[in-house]
């Protein structure tokens, strides 16, 4: 075992520092997420989606680091990640649609300037509804919309991004009381 420690002491260090350095900037990116999130008064389900994103960033940046450590011969690494990477590739072009969506929701999170609840209107000509519509949920790949006839409408992420939308302000209980009447 003494032989074993003193024959990758190098690499057991590097990998040690590692692991302390990832799991550090993990925990400070988390806390100013949910920092961002709280002063933002954005829903906690988005924040953790976030979250989830963040740290399985971390732990694929922590596999590359320990690949690249122990000395993995980038020939053969290189052969692997490109036949992984050719795989990966034709499963995005196919759900080219999800990966913009998902990029969005992210994007969302951190500039968004509505939050569920609001009254917003979404000038987009192919959405034959053109009145106000209620933010009821924002999630990874798309935003539930409620009409005040009370149907629920699905729209993309990466359409919120794209389209021009006007904030109404946020649902407020007289409005809804006046609208019953």
């Amino acid at each position: 075992m003494k032989d074993l420690l003193l024959t990758y002491q190098s690499e057991l260090f590097r990998t040690l520092l590692t692991f302390l350095i990832l799991g550090i900037t993990r925990f400070i990116s988390i806390k100013a997420i949910r920092k961002v999130g709280r002063i933002s008064d954005i829903n906690e389900i988005r924040t953790r989606l976030i979250v989830k994103y963040v740290v399985v960033g971390h732990s694929m940046l922590f596999l590359a680091a320990l690949l690249l450590i122990w000395g993995v011969s980038i020939k053969d690494l290189g052969l692997i990640l490109s036949s992984v990477l050719a795989v990966i590739g034709v499963a995005l072009f196919a759900s080219w649609s999800i990966l913009s969506n998902v990029t969005a929701g992210v994007i969302l999170f951190f500039s968004f300037p509505f939050k569920i609840g609001d009254r917003i209107r979404v000038w987009d000509k192919e959405l034959e509804y053109h009145d106000e519509f209620i933010i009821e949920d924002i999630r990874a790949f798309h935003v539930h919309l409620r009409k005040p006839d009370g149907e629920l409408v699905t729209y993309p992420n990466n359409l919120l991004l794209q389209k021009a939308i006007s904030l109404l302000g946020p649902l407020d209980e007289d409005t809804e009381g006046s609208e019953a009447v």
